[in-house]
């Protein structure tokens, strides 16, 4: 229904166009022959009325509306009638052209049309000589550039809502990549140092090396649910799976259980009424804070970490803060982890910063602005 209003919209707007330079011609050819001491005749009005309803199919064949406006206008001019209302016809024709078919096409068109329109200056009842050469040009020439400079406003908008369209596609991959990566670093970390615990325990302490099977076993089904929960984005055609909830700092509690299980013990400390976040922001601090403790993970060797939120009206805050030897590492070489961090912190207008703690291990915080629940 929409498509069918949508397609019926120019059909329209040109017939309202047509009707009005219709009634500008009935009503004002003869005036302007009175104007310019000019007569009309028999043909006057019939060449008129053509002339104008041509332009209700201006869009759909431009080509044959201007090859029927022409040929009209010039037995209209070549007749002797006066110059009058249905050289607006003519101009519209013109325009057309330009603003709707290439421009070598559209110049040799109008090209032909001055050409024939050019004829009553030399042939007809009242030629008017050299002198009507430039009147006659300004007739093809005003509203080809007028129809050229549409066109190419027109086709530059295109071109600037398919870079736009590009560019938020690859920042849609861009943030899918980054979340994957959170998502399957985190979780490969975890399932790394539980298979070396099992492994180290499985001749001594089998019944040890069980439970850190079993936890990587938890662990990477709920890396694999919330990666599955990732991808849907690019997957249009699959809802999201209701079963795995988006990840946000609600799931601390889940997270803290996995690195425990990993032989990573993390302490968290909340400061201030919890409260819903915006999805964005939610996600975002949660992403800090599991990156940050999963490069505690990688580079901290034994180590304890802390996890501080602090809620206030206008913002969040988050910081992660370990006991380990890596500081040096993720300091001097830094990765994807800290600079995924950083983007998306500052992508939503927060601030961010790393580095060695003054009290040793390493330290990440990250601020994100929240609109004042009133």
């Amino acid at each position: 229904m929409d498509r069918e209003r949508g397609n019926r919209g120019p059909w329209l707007l040109d017939g309202l166009v047509a009707l009005a330079l219709l009634a500008i011609g009935l009503a004002g050819t003869a005036p302007a022959g009175l104007n310019q001491g000019v007569g009309t005749g028999r043909a006057t009005y019939p060449l008129v009325v053509v002339a104008a309803l041509a332009v209700a199919v201006r869009r759909r064949w431009p080509l044959a509306t201007l090859a029927v406006v022409t040929a009209a206008s010039t037995a209209y001019l070549v007749l002797g009638y006066p110059y009058g209302p249905i050289l607006l016809s003519f101009f519209v024709a013109i325009y057309t052209v330009a603003a709707y078919r290439p421009l070598r096409l559209a110049a040799a068109a109008a090209g032909v049309a001055l050409l024939v329109l050019l004829t009553h200056v030399f042939v007809g009842a009242h030629p008017p000589g050299l002198v009507g050469l430039m009147p006659a040009a300004a007739w093809v020439v005003v509203p080809f550039a007028v129809g050229v400079t549409v066109r190419l406003g027109r086709e530059n908008a295109a071109r600037n809502r398919t870079d736009e369209a590009r560019r938020l596609a690859d920042a849609e991959r861009l943030r899918v990549a980054r979340e994957v990566h959170d998502v399957v670093g985190h979780g490969l970390a975890a399932i790394h140092l539980q298979a070396e615990v099992a492994l180290h325990l499985l001749a001594r302490k089998p019944e040890q090396a069980e439970a850190a099977l079993t936890a990587i076993s938890r662990t990477s089904k709920e890396a694999l649910d919330e990666l599955r929960v990732t991808l849907t984005v690019v997957r249009r055609d699959e809802a999201a799976d209701e079963r795995a909830p988006a990840p946000g700092l609600a799931q601390l509690p889940q997270l803290r259980e996995r690195l425990a299980g990993a032989g990573l013990p993390v302490t968290v400390e909340v400061d201030g009424p919890a409260r819903p976040l915006p999805v964005a922001v939610d996600l975002a601090a949660y992403r800090v804070v599991q990156e940050a403790l999963t490069n505690v993970l990688r580079h901290a060797g034994p180590a304890t970490a802390t996890v501080s939120l602090r809620y206030a009206p206008t913002e969040v805050a988050v910081e992660v803060t370990d006991t380990g030897r890596g500081a040096a590492a993720p300091a001097d070489r830094p990765g994807y982890g800290l600079a995924g961090m950083r983007e998306r912190v500052t992508a939503l207008g927060g601030s961010f910063a790393a580095g060695p703690a003054s009290t040793g291990g390493f330290r990440v915080s990250a601020t994100l602005p929240v609109e004042e629940v009133t």
